[in-house]
This record gives structure tokens, C-alpha cells and sequence, in this order.
């Protein structure tokens, strides 16, 4: 794959690092919305970035504030805050894109779809398509505060922390601004309008986000062509040679 220049932007004096790479002649884009503290060198996206580059796709890849090689703490990092550095990144592309979100960034694809229907209209939305990879939907509620202990809770009230043990590496730190932030973007069971197909990818041996609730966000997008597939033996990266084989058909598909 050859190599493009990294790009910086800032957003609200944040300085946000990413990867653009421009489609040719008018072809649609791919719009790349990593997951809680992931970074745009994932297998995944770099699966799509190298199949953008032989068919002609534009490719868009960032960090969010905090994650890989952009500035910030990790700590300060809000859904408010990525979902601003998400708006100003798919500002920087052109044309018709698919969005594709991992896990937070299927919450945050879908945030970014809601917020860019407002701002341009239905008619006039440049998403055309949306692939969410174990949509963590309203994680800061479902996945993180109903799921903890008293303990817990009352720990992260006088601290405002919580480091999480993770499988992934070293503890997540969950923040007590991060968990009140995101109460004003939860969805619950309201209906959520992309005005596009949307593609869900859910292993059912996810631990981190329950494939049940891959059932329910279909329900709450009743609205739009929605497929859920459903993956007997994946777990929540979904990143072996299959899953990425069946991503990138996925998307080929969609576009």
C-alpha cells in the first residue's frame, strides 16, 4: 500500500492526526470511526485503506483526541468532544462516503449520521451508507455505569476514575466526566433515521458488547434497509483473515 502524508487539524485547540486518502473520479469514500482507545493502525481499517487504494475509493482514518498520535489527554476525552473531531474530519472529505464505526465508533457513526442530516437535510446527506462493527449503542450507560458495582460508582464519585481491567492491554480509564457527557447522546429506544442501508457485523462471542443488543439497535432503525449478520464464532474485534474478507465484501456490496 503506498504510503500517504499524515495530516493535522486542530479542533478547539485539539490537534486531531489523520490519513486522507482522495477517491478518483468522483468514486465514494470510506469513513473510518475507530473504537474506545483504538488508533487508525487497526487491522481493520487498514484492510479497507488498502482496498480504497486498488479500486479507487477515497479513505478517510483519524484518531480522536487522547487515541494514538493525536494530542490530548485520553482522560479529557468526552463523546461530545469525538463526535466534534468526527464532524470536522468528514468535513475534510468529498463526494458520497460510506461510514464505517467499531464498537464506541458505531455509537459515534451514528451520532455523526443524526448531526449531519440536520445540518445539510436528508436530501442533501453525503452518507450513504452505514457498516457498524459491534455497535457499542449507548456504551457510557449499558456497557459501563449499569454495569458497575456500588463500589465502583461510589469510587468513580470521589475520584472521578475507574481504571477498568481490560483483555486488550493495560486498564481503560473511565472517567466521571466521560460517563455524564454521554447522558445527553444516549438513544435508548427512540428511532434513529440514517436515511441510508445500514450493515451491522455482530460476533456472538462478543464479551465486550452483547450481540442481543445488535438485535435491538435493529428494532431502532426500523426506518432504513437494515441488515444484521451475525457471526457464530466472532468475538468483538472481528479481525481475522474471515471477518476482514467479509468486511470488505460487505462494503463492496454497499457501495
Amino acid at each position: 500500500m503506498t504510503a500517504i502524508e499524515m495530516q493535522m487539524l486542530h479542533v478547539d485547540g485539539r490537534e486531531i492526526r489523520f490519513h486522507h486518502r482522495p477517491a478518483k473520479n468522483g468514486a465514494c469514500g470510506v469513513f473510518w470511526m475507530g473504537g474506545y482507545k483504538s488508533d487508525m493502525e487497526g487491522s481493520k481499517i487498514l484492510a479497507l485503506d488498502a482496498w480504497a487504494q486498488t479500486n479507487g475509493h477515497g479513505c478517510m482514518r483519524y484518531d480522536y483526541s487522547g487515541h494514538g498520535v493525536s494530542g490530548g489527554a485520553f482522560t479529557d476525552g468526552t463523546i461530545s468532544k469525538w463526535l466534534t473531531e468526527s464532524l470536522a474530519m468528514f468535513d475534510q472529505t468529498e463526494g458520497d462516503q460510506i461510514v464505517i464505526g467499531s464498537s464506541m465508533g458505531g455509537w459515534l457513526a451514528l451520532l455523526l449520521t443524526v448531526a449531519h442530516i440536520k445540518a445539510v437535510g436528508l436530501d442533501k446527506s453525503r452518507i450513504k451508507g452505514l457498516v457498524l462493527i459491534a455497535p457499542a449503542i449507548d456504551m457510557t450507560k449499558d456497557l459501563m455505569w449499569e454495569k458497575f458495582s456500588d463500589d465502583i460508582r461510589a469510587g468513580m464519585i470521589k475520584t472521578g476514575l475507574y481504571e477498568q481491567p481490560s483483555d486488550y492491554g493495560e486498564p481503560y480509564q473511565i472517567t466521571l466526566d466521560l460517563i455524564e457527557d454521554g447522558k445527553q447522546h444516549l438513544f435508548g429506544d427512540a428511532m434513529i433515521e440514517t436515511g441510508c442501508p445500514v450493515h451491522i457485523l455482530q460476533g456472538v462471542l462478543d464479551d465486550a458488547v452483547p450481540w442481543q443488543m445488535a438485535v435491538d439497535l435493529v428494532s431502532c432503525l426500523a426506518r432504513d434497509d437494515v441488515r444484521l449478520t451475525l457471526i457464530k464464532d466472532g468475538d468483538h474485534r472481528l479481525s481475522r483473515d474471515e471477518d476482514l474478507a467479509r468486511l470488505l465484501q460487505v462494503v463492496e456490496e454497499m457501495i
